[in-house]
């Protein structure tokens, strides 16, 4: 399960996502993000999943990676949508009904487009950002879009570091998470039987070695940066220089389509509005 997550790895490749500018990408991320809550219809729902097929498509990045990245967090969508089921009151006449527990036909529809969404903007996020970007460009786009922010004295460099610091040690934290079960596992340790509670104490000498291993590895960071003289943004130069492209600006028309799309669905096809 934990070599499943995908979040915050980057896959090189060659595609038009991977060319385009980390400051378009962030910008496209955010309106795609927009246009998938704004959607209200079943054809605008429609217009999104086709849209993330094709962000898929065109990143050539492997049905098999998407697949891994949802897998984790098909349980969270899941249990939101069997809340949903039960809590979502309809106009009809109930499905089943026992008691105060009733289910209507609104509730499962708005429980499946609830993970239709959920899963389309992890999808499309991951595939327009972090997988086709790296770690460094992502920090030097996201510093670029903040640096008005640098006027109001606030620490745009050191957020952007953060964030990106963050990003690239997901997959380390996670393969020493699976290191450290497995040396558990070796040693007698059970985390897939009993109940809950059970479970959650065996999880306790993976957390213990886990934690030291962390505050480790950051002072082993902060001392690796101090021996390099890094100070922040203070004289910093760039090897690249971030440059918008032709297809920077295909990319955002390509988005505000989808977004018309959707907008458009929306108003004209009001009848089949479910949300």
């Amino acid at each position: 399960m934990l070599k499943d997550i995908t979040l915050g790895q980057f896959f090189p490749g060659k595609s038009i996502l991977h060319k385009a500018d980390p400051r378009m990408k962030i910008i496209l991320t955010l309106l795609y993000i927009v246009a998938v809550f704004m959607s209200s219809s079943i054809v605008s729902y429609i217009v999104t999943v086709a849209f993330t097929v094709i962000l898929a498509v065109i990143s050539r990045i492997s049905v098999r990676v998407i697949l891994k990245g949802l897998k984790p967090l098909l349980f969270i969508m899941l249990f939101t949508a069997f809340f949903n089921i039960f809590w979502t009151k309809g106009e009809s006449e109930p499905l089943f009904a026992y008691g105060i527990i009733k289910i209507y036909k609104e509730g499962i529809i708005f429980a499946v487009l609830m993970i239709v969404r959920v899963a389309c903007v992890l999808t499309g996020s991951s595939v327009i950002l972090t997988y086709t970007t790296s770690p460094i460009a992502l920090t030097d786009g996201l510093e670029r879009l903040l640096s008005p922010l640098k006027k109001i004295k606030l620490p745009v460099h050191e957020f952007s570091m953060m964030m990106t610091i963050a990003l690239r040690f997901i997959p380390t934290l996670i393969e020493e998470t699976d290191k450290i079960m497995n040396a558990q596992k070796a040693r007698g340790a059970d985390f897939s039987s009993g109940g809950l509670i059970k479970r959650t104490k065996a999880l306790l000498p993976v957390l213990i070695p886990l934690f030291a291993s962390s505050f480790r590895r950051a002072g082993e960071l902060a001392t690796a940066m101090e021996c390099r003289c890094y100070r922040g943004d203070k004289g910093r130069t760039r090897m690249t220089q971030l440059k918008y492209k032709p297809v920077d600006l295909l990319l955002l028309l390509i988005m505000v389509a989808y977004g018309a799309g959707v907008v458009l669905s929306n108003i004209y096809l009001g009848n089949l509005i479910v949300l």
